[in-house]
C-alpha cells in the first residue's frame, strides 16, 4: 500500500496478478477503496508513477462515491426502492407506515432490528421469485442462502442453490426480480452466453434496465451501514 499525496491523501493498494499484462486501477463501489493491480514482475515504483499519472482519474472517482449512510433514528434509507425515514415508535415489531420505517425499542437498536427486519423481508421477497422463475423452466430450488456480499448480487451453483445479497430489499422490486431470473436461468446455462441472455429474456423480457439500475445504483446501497448487523443468514 502506499499514499499519493493530498489534499487529501489517498491509500492505494497494490495487488500483483499473475495474469495481468498491464497496470489496471479500480475504485471499489462498496468502500471507495483505490486497488492498483499490476504484472506479477512489475516494480513497484513503475506502479507508483503509473498512479501519479492518473491521479485525476482516482480522485474524479473517489469524488463521484456516494456518501456513507449510518442507519439510525432518523437517517433515511431506501426499502423496494422507496426511501422510507427511521423513526422511533412503540408497537413489538418493525414496520412500514407511509414514508416511515417504525422502529420500536430502544433507540440505540435500531439499526441491527432494521438489519433483521430487511433480511427477513428479502428472504420472503426472494424465495417468492426464485421459485417462480425456476418452476417456469422446470427446474427446483434446492437452497438459498442471503449473503452480504460486496463483488455480486447473486450466484447459482450447480445443484441448484441459490445466493443473493439480501441488500436487494432496498432495490426497487423489479430489480430484485431481475437478479433472481437472472440466477434461475444459470440453472440451464452455467455461463453468460447468448444462449444464457435467451433465458433471462424469456424469464425476464426487458431485463435491460434493471441490469442498467444496478450498474448505474447498485453502489448506494452497498454504502448504507448498520451499527450492528445480524449474523449472514445460512
Amino acid at each position: 500500500m502506499f499514499l499519493l499525496p493530498g489534499p487529501p491523501p489517498i491509500e492505494i493498494t497494490l495487488r500483483r496478478n499473475a495474469r495481468a499484462r498491464r497496470f489496471s486501477l479500480r475504485v471499489s463501489q462498496a468502500n471507495g477503496a483505490v486497488t492498483l493491480s499490476l504484472p506479477a514482475r512489475a516494480r513497484e515504483a513503475e506502479a507508483m508513477a503509473f498512479a501519479r499519472a492518473q491521479e485525476g482519474w482516482i480522485r474524479a472517482a473517489v469524488a463521484r462515491m456516494p456518501q456513507t449512510v449510518m442507519v439510525g433514528v432518523g437517517a433515511v434509507l431506501p426499502f423496494e426502492g422507496r426511501p422510507l425515514r427511521l423513526e422511533s415508535g412503540a408497537g413489538r415489531s418493525v414496520r412500514v407506515e407511509g414514508d416511515s420505517l417504525v422502529v420500536p425499542g430502544d433507540p440505540a437498536r435500531a439499526a441491527a432490528r432494521v438489519s433483521a427486519f430487511l433480511r427477513v423481508q428479502a428472504r420472503n421477497r426472494l424465495v417468492a421469485a426464485s421459485d417462480h422463475y425456476a418452476g417456469l423452466i422446470g427446474r427446483k430450488v434446492s437452497q438459498i442462502t442471503l449473503r452480504d456480499t460486496r463483488s455480486r448480487w447473486g450466484s447459482c451453483a450447480s445443484d441448484g442453490a441459490l445466493m443473493y445479497s439480501w441488500r436487494l430489499i432496498m432495490a426497487p422490486p423489479r430489480v430484485l426480480e431481475y437478479v433472481a431470473a437472472h440466477e434461475v436461468a444459470h440453472m440451464l446455462e452455467m455461463n453468460h452466453s447468448d444462449r444464457f441472455w435467451a433465458v433471462v429474456q424469456r424469464l425476464f423480457p426487458g431485463w435491460q434496465a434493471e441490469r442498467a439500475w444496478l450498474k448505474r445504483e447498485g453502489g448506494a446501497l452497498q454504502t448504507i451501514r448498520f451499527e450492528a448487523e445480524a449474523s449472514d443468514d445460512a
